[in-house]
């Protein structure tokens, strides 16, 4: 017996119970759940008037959770531009943050200064005055 396919709301709650999506992100995860369109669109816009799909939530969350992991304000601005977010989102989540040259300043603290601190934080997105600030307070 064929198993019945699962509706659109069904398959974006029970992913949205295990994190959240920005609306783009959450009609991607139905598209490969094979979620007819029309009832996808359905899904999200009730969603969305629910307020449990919610971009600007998502882009602070997002932001917050990857400045806690030692990012900085370009690669914050990649990945929440990838997630298909609007520019206005991503810089008021970008806004929301701490101070990028005072997280590099901690990285610095607890890593200590040099050449390899200072490439690091290159490589996880710092901008090029926070990286050096953050090194030559080391020094």
């Amino acid at each position: 017996m064929a198993r019945e396919p699962e509706s659109a709301l069904a398959v974006a709650t029970r992913a949205l119970a295990r994190r959240d999506f920005s609306e783009r992100g959450l009609r991607d995860r139905l598209r490969r759940a094979a979620v007819d369109p029309a009832e996808a669109e359905d899904a999200l816009g009730a969603l969305l008037r629910a307020g449990l799909l919610n971009d600007r939530r998502f882009a602070l969350s997002r932001a917050g959770s990857l400045a806690e992991r030692g990012k900085g304000d370009a690669a914050i601005r990649y990945d929440l531009e990838q997630q298909g977010l609007a520019a206005d989102e991503i810089e008021a989540a970008l806004a929301s943050l701490e101070p990028e040259r005072e997280r590099a300043e901690r990285v610095v603290a607890r890593r200590g200064g040099g050449s390899a601190t200072a490439r690091l934080l290159a490589r996880r997105g710092f901008a090029e005055d926070a990286v050096d600030a953050a090194v030559a307070r080391d020094a």
